[in-house]
């Protein structure tokens, strides 16, 4: 029996599995048990920012797995205090509390605008329509679309949806009783469309105004994704919590929330916790990450060979002009918008052995890993050309 045939027969039937055998992967390629290589560009979605097999990130998990994989958070911890000491200096956010995944990020933060709001008569918590939090009920609470909320309700009280980039709304929603607005500054899972300047020029009025938190889901666009440590350096604002998770374990799960100190003093010993979050492997596997991205050229990478990339993508929307919409995104999380549904070029890609998925239905997401070089660029936009013009070809028929 197959690997696929048995996971299909033992396993909870949540994904959709792509038809590959994964037996090892080695810088930017993927090999399957028969021996195929395949190009990753969507990087295990957003998490393998060094690729696969990174010597430096091998090496740190082999390590502290020989002094010890788990002691609990009731002792400090020199693997996890040392990432916090480079959150806080690359962020410029003075507090970290470890969590293990991007959704518990998102938890622990609904958590802290609630506890922080009730001294102040503030608890409505304010999101943005097609954005993606996470899976649990509090990031469901958070989020306007059926297709991951329907049958799960009901969900948390005083959370409201506005649509993003309409300034307007945002005004109109806006209220003294408002504890916090959350927002991804470039939204992944909703089809990589990045907040407007606009907008978040009347978020910080707003703010200014209204004395509410600011909470920035970096989960997919930080750590260097799109140039920046951060993606809202990108914009004229200062998050109250940051939210980081996906590649800062380098693969494993690991999530962190960074805060201003008035807002870390919400919690206190007893209020709020975890018994992974933290774990010393992740920490160790962690600081290999952030020291990689933000002292190894990395982010200057993701810059320069983003731009590229989305030249090159922007060249190929021009060549095909009925078949692509748009192209948008910063740095190394870009999507490219079709006119129809996104599955079959993304199967078609498969066919030529360059990994991409398709996110919002009809749009191409790109997030290779931070190391992408401008050959493996010319790899993947030399096989979307031949997926694009297959596509047109079959439509013309």
């Amino acid at each position: 029996m197959t690997l696929l045939k048995r996971d299909t027969e033992h396993l909870f039937h949540t994904y959709k599995r792509l038809p590959l055998e994964i037996e090892r992967g080695e810088g930017m390629y993927l090999y399957t048990r028969s021996g195929e290589r395949y190009l990753d560009m969507f990087s295990g979605v957003a998490v393998n920012a060094l690729g696969y097999g990174h010597p430096g990130l091998l090496r740190a998990i082999r390590e502290q797995t020989e002094r010890y994989i788990h002691v609990s958070n009731f002792y400090a911890q020199e693997s996890q205090v040392q990432l916090a000491e480079l959150l806080v200096k690359h962020s410029g956010l003075p507090r970290v509390f470890f969590a293990n995944t991007g959704t518990e990020t998102v938890e622990g933060a609904i958590k802290i605008a609630r506890k922080w709001g009730s001294t102040r008569e503030k608890a409505e918590i304010i999101s943005m329509s097609n954005a993606f939090h996470g899976r649990t009920m509090g990031a469901l609470s958070l989020m306007d679309r059926g297709s991951y909320r329907d049958g799960f309700g009901p969900f948390l009280g005083s959370c409201s949806v506005v649509e993003q980039n309409d300034a307007t709304a945002l005004r109109q929603a806006v209220t003294d009783t408002t504890a916090a607005v959350i927002l991804e500054f470039v939204q992944g899972e909703g089809g990589i469309r990045p907040v407007s300047m606009q907008f978040t020029d009347s978020l910080r009025q707003l703010k200014e105004r209204h004395g509410f938190l600011l909470i920035a889901d970096e989960i997919q666009s930080g750590l260097g994704r799109t140039g920046k440590f951060l993606a809202f350096e990108h914009y004229s604002i200062n998050p109250d919590l940051v939210l980081v998770a996906k590649p800062l374990g380098g693969g494993l799960p690991l999530g962190a929330i960074l805060a201003t100190e008035e807002v870390a003093e919400t919690l206190q010993p007893g209020t709020h916790g975890t018994t992974f979050g933290g774990n010393p492997v992740a920490c160790a596997a962690g600081n290999v990450v952030v020291q990689a991205i933000t002292e190894g050229g990395l982010m200057d990478n993701a810059r320069q060979t983003g731009a590229k990339f989305y030249e090159e993508l922007s060249s190929l929307a021009t060549t095909f002009p009925m078949l692509v919409k748009e192209v948008r995104g910063m740095g190394l999380m870009l999507g490219m918008e079709l006119t129809r549904a996104a599955d079959g070029i993304v199967t078609s890609m498969r066919d030529k052995h360059v990994l991409i998925n398709a996110t919002d239905r009809t749009v191409l997401r790109f997030l290779p890993p931070l190391i992408v070089g401008e050959d493996h660029i010319q790899e993947t936009v030399s096989a979307l050309h031949d997926s694009l013009r297959e596509a047109e070809g079959n439509a013309a028929t």
